[in-house]
């Protein structure tokens, strides 16, 4: 005999099947984990683009390596200035070299950028299919409950059948908001990605440019120094 059951979530859970309870568990376990990694990587990618924006104000000041340089140390933990960095810290090199680096470097920001994305991915493409694990097993359960009662009365199923779309439920609970964080998160890496390539010829360009003469060493040169202008001595009157 079946005894029947209170249709609110937290009875049906309680009183669920072993499988039903693991099963909305797993999901429940799942969906917040979605929601710390979404919240965590979106105040990540926030920091770095604001870190990104300083560093961009100061790189764009740079005439030479030192500039360059001085602009890295100023925010040494934005994306560019680790770019910066590593371009900077091969010396003289050719040009092809330093792009080859400044790649290696915007794919190794792309990774960090990146981390845990693969979470909200599994869970997202994972979620619903959990969810309808427990649909199945608890429209299975309703069968077993009719075989048993000899009736299909409402009070027989309708506690199968709530564990069943509860389950579903929580699968779509976690679902959703891993889509639509994956999204947001994908689209923000794609910017920042975007704008660190859109940079890194230009810091290519400083780094292989020769160091300048200081503008207040710039200008005229002394007269006794140019050879084109004599001075004239006046001669002294016996």
């Amino acid at each position: 005999m079946f005894d029947p059951v209170s249709l609110d979530p937290l009875t049906l859970l309680r009183q669920a099947s072993m499988p039903i309870r693991a099963t909305a568990g797993s999901l429940a376990v799942a969906s917040a984990a979605v929601w710390a990694i979404g919240v965590f990587k979106l105040l990540q990618l926030s920091r770095l683009a604001t870190l990104q924006e300083r560093f961009e104000r100061h790189a764009r000041r740079s005439d030479t390596r030192a500039d360059l340089d001085a602009a890295t140390a100023t925010v040494p933990d934005a994306p560019g200035a680790r770019i910066a960095s590593a371009i900077t810290s091969l010396g003289a090199a050719n040009k092809d070299r330093l792009l080859a680096v400044a790649q290696r470097a915007i794919v190794e920001e792309r990774r960090h950028a990146t981390a845990l994305v693969g979470v909200l991915g599994s869970c997202a493409a994972v979620a619903p299919f959990v969810g309808l694990f427990g649909t199945v097993y608890g429209i299975m359960d309703a069968f077993v409950r009719i075989g048993a009662e000899k009736s299909a009365s409402l009070p027989v199923v309708a506690p199968a059948i709530g564990e069943a779309l509860l389950t579903t439920a929580i699968g779509l609970a976690a679902a959703i908001p891993a889509v639509i964080f994956y999204n947001a998160i994908d689209r923000r890496v794609g910017e920042l990605v975007a704008a660190l390539e859109s940079s890194a010829p230009e810091w290519v360009e400083i780094a292989v440019t020769p160091s300048r003469e200081p503008r207040s060493a710039r200008g005229l040169q002394p007269v006794e120094a140019n050879p084109s202008v004599r001075q004239r001595v006046p001669r002294e009157v016996s």
